[in-house]
């Protein structure tokens, strides 16, 4: 079943920037079951959506893509680990209408 992830992250922008090159640099902007990614900035740091053909697609990618990256790029930050909270969303409409697009 389809499933809409939206995750905020309290920690500077530029570690979503730093992690999404990093995710696309090792996956050539292709990941099994992603159907949508948006990464935002938000007023405590940053905020991502996505939309996937499972949950299981999602925790897939999350654990052995994601994770890793993230523990990689944040080694050395000094102070608290940034707060993270995902919520599970139920898309009630998808349209993608051209070819996948990676910036």
């Amino acid at each position: 079943m389809t499933v809409a992830i939206r995750t905020r992250v309290s920690a500077p922008v530029e570690l979503y920037d730093a992690v999404h090159a990093e995710v696309v640099r090792r996956t050539g902007g292709v990941v099994d079951g992603l159907l949508a990614h948006v990464g935002l900035p938000a007023a405590e740091g940053f905020e991502v959506l996505e939309v996937w053909e499972s949950r299981a697609a999602y925790e897939h990618y999350t654990e052995t893509l994601v994770a890793p990256v993230v523990a990689e790029l944040s080694a050395g930050r000094t102070g608290p680990p940034p707060e993270m909270t995902t919520e599970e969303l139920e898309p009630r409409g998808l349209v993608i209408t051209r070819s996948p697009v990676v910036v």
